[in-house]
């Protein structure tokens, strides 16, 4: 998979998808396997098992990881990462950035085409910033080109962008996912029959969607880096990682990310080993508990440290990572320059999980065990998605720990699509368990900022403070790191006091691929930046026409 950047994949929903996992002071290391020493040859079928279904092939308008899987192999952005998480061109052959860093002018490759073969040209940047920025498109990534004082076409191959201010993120904002105006100016592009069937630039064309079942890309023969090796991408849709492991076993997809009983239990053995090359490495997510703040419960932060002090992450780690992963301090992963190590975060204490449960009036406990206040007993539901075991688990173990300090906790599992319509987007949930994948650039305003809690944005939980308003414009509008990052410390000093989430783990990416792909490259940015060079020898393909 190519490795984008910008913030249309900055906040994605569920998991961090491990072709895109990315690390910042170490590389996978493989497990060795077959000699690569074959010439690459075209041809075979690569299938990946993935959880969750996309809900729309128009990037602007998705918010979970499932639909920017596959819209990162159709379309490209004017840059994107490297495998060193450097960024680098894209559809813009170079660009260059004024001496006051307001200023940024890209010139574009000339000869790309679209799936269809029309010319990519500036006319197709104008119209994706355009309709990003409209107010009448629901998207939750309009914010960073409203930064943009100006931009113009000097020619059809050249984009100007002017900053009215500096604005640190604003190379890799473009990253964005760009459109093709032939197809959607003029439209309504929220009706538009691009969401189910994508015309873009990138490596794979959209060749089928079989709902519930499956995703077909083809190679793109004309792709501007040369046709992938691999005919055929194929994403199959199999709602549960237990039966995923199967299909792997049996040979019915290439690749998947194990969970941590699977990598750890079930796949060492050397038939296994064999077959495949299994991967490991910190991911760029974090796993969280997120709290409705509008429900009268949970408005009180003593509530919600009280819940985090009831919570043994440790145990988390042990129970259900295998160890594999690491504690979960703030919205900042370690290793990124802008995490703060001093953060003091909650730890677990549930003498004191109970005496702040007393301070905001919950002293009584019923016959059952459960702390009651003006008659009403302590009881909400967790919310997450089906088909993710790991997330499961997670939720079972922090049931039982707040049961011990009386808080009656249900678990209820929602289908993905769903799940993400009818009770995310509406805010239709008391507590969510889910996880952020989050890029390089620590700028988090879509997620934290209070002008973004408006149905479909990414500020759902409803958290709102002044001075991490403050701060994150503060953080987002210097090019100076050291600013910067006083920025980012102090907002995450706030977000361990006031814990609008409960923030959980920071999970290994397990990826698993079939040691028949060859050409797998670990590196910083994880194992996908190079997918276009990964092939099947002929001798070994299974799919063949």
């Amino acid at each position: 998979m190519r490795i984008s950047t910008g913030k249309s994949l900055l906040f994605l929903l569920l998991c961090s998808f491990f072709l895109n996992s990315c690390h910042t002071s170490e590389s996978p290391q493989p497990q060795p396997k077959r000699s690569a020493s074959t010439t690459p040859v075209t041809g075979d079928s690569l299938v990946e098992g993935t959880i969750g279904e996309a809900s729309t092939l128009i990037p602007i308008l998705a918010t979970d990881a499932s639909s920017h899987a596959v819209a990162g192999q159709v379309y490209n952005g004017l840059v994107k990462y490297d495998k060193n998480l450097n960024i680098t061109s894209d559809l813009a052959q170079s660009y260059d950035i004024s001496p006051d860093g307001l200023t940024i002018t890209f010139h574009l490759r000339r000869g790309v085409k679209w799936h269809d073969g029309a010319p990519f040209t500036a006319r197709d940047v104008l119209y994706t910033y355009r309709v990003t920025v409209d107010p009448k498109t629901p998207t939750a990534y309009a914010e960073d080109f409203k930064q943009v004082k100006n931009i113009s076409a000097p020619d059809e191959h050249t984009i100007k962008v002017v900053y009215g201010i500096p604005f640190a993120p604003a190379l890799a904002s473009w990253g964005m996912n760009i459109l093709p105006a032939h197809l959607l100016e003029g439209q309504d592009i929220t009706k538009s029959p691009l969401a189910r069937n994508p015309v873009g630039t990138g490596p794979y064309r959209f060749k089928e969607w079989v709902a519930g079942q499956k995703i077909v890309l083809e190679a793109n023969p004309d792709y501007f880096e040369g046709r992938p090796y691999i005919d055929r991408f194929i994403y199959r849709i199999i709602p549960d990682t237990s039966t995923m492991y199967m299909e792997l076993k049996a040979g019915g997809i290439d690749l998947m990310g194990l969970t941590p009983v699977q990598y750890a239990r079930q796949t060492s053995s050397r038939s296994f080993t064999s077959l495949f090359n299994k991967y490991r490495y910190p991911s760029s997510s974090y796993l969280y508990m997120g709290y409705n703040l509008r429900h009268p419960l949970f408005g009180d932060k003593r509530i919600r440290q009280a819940m985090t002090a009831a919570i043994n992450k440790d145990e988390l780690i042990q129970g259900v990572l295998f160890g594999m992963g690491q504690k979960a301090h703030g919205p900042i992963v370690p290793g990124r320059w802008a995490y703060n190590p001093t953060v003091k975060d909650i730890g677990y204490d549930p003498k004191h999980a109970a005496e702040l449960l007393a301070e905001a009036g919950w002293k009584e406990k019923n016959s059952e065990g459960i702390l009651v206040k003006d008659g009403k007993p302590f009881k909400f539901t967790i919310l997450t998605n089906q088909g993710n075991q790991q997330r499961l688990m997670t939720a079972q173990i922090v049931q039982q720990r707040l049961r011990q300090v009386g808080i009656d906790v249900k678990i209820r599992i929602v289908e993905w699509a769903a799940f993400l319509k009818e009770f995310v987007n509406k805010g239709n949930f008391e507590v969510v368990m889910l996880a952020w994948s989050i890029s390089q650039d620590p700028d988090m305003y879509d997620i934290w900022h209070s002008s973004k809690t408006k149905p479909g944005e990414l500020n759902f939980i409803g958290y709102k403070n002044p001075e991490v308003d403050r701060l994150l414009v503060a953080g987002r509008n210097t090019f100076d790191i050291e600013k910067r990052k006083q920025a980012y410390f102090r907002i995450q000093e706030i977000l361990a006091e006031e814990q609008p989430y409960t923030f959980l783990y920071v999970p290994d990416a397990l990826p698993v691929v079939s040691a028949r792909i060859r050409g797998v490259e670990p590196a910083p940015a994880g194992i996908g930046h190079n997918q276009i060079k990964w092939y099947v020898p002929k001798n070994e393909q299974v799919y063949v026409p």
